[in-house]
């Protein structure tokens, strides 16, 4: 995944979890990646169980892996 990619994913995140405000609430949050990222709720919670559960030090290994991989969708289906 090219780095232009990731750059981007990453700013639309930090500014979905800045606009949710000082409000960080796990409700708050997957209801802020339905309305502005495009999610279902259960897509939105899925990737915050993962965010919280791995990290990053984990999942920007996963994100390598996959990508090397050519694995775009994955088997989960979201």
């Amino acid at each position: 995944m090219p780095a232009v990619m990731t750059d981007v994913l990453l700013s639309e995140y930090e500014t979905i979890v800045a606009d949710v405000g000082e409000n960080v609430t796990d409700a708050a949050i997957i209801a802020a990646l339905v309305r502005d990222g495009d999610w279902t709720e259960q897509g939105a919670r899925e990737v915050l169980r993962l965010a919280q559960m791995y990290g990053t030090s984990i999942l920007r290994n996963a994100l390598a892996l996959a990508s090397a991989m050519q694995i775009e969708d994955g088997e989960a289906g979201l």
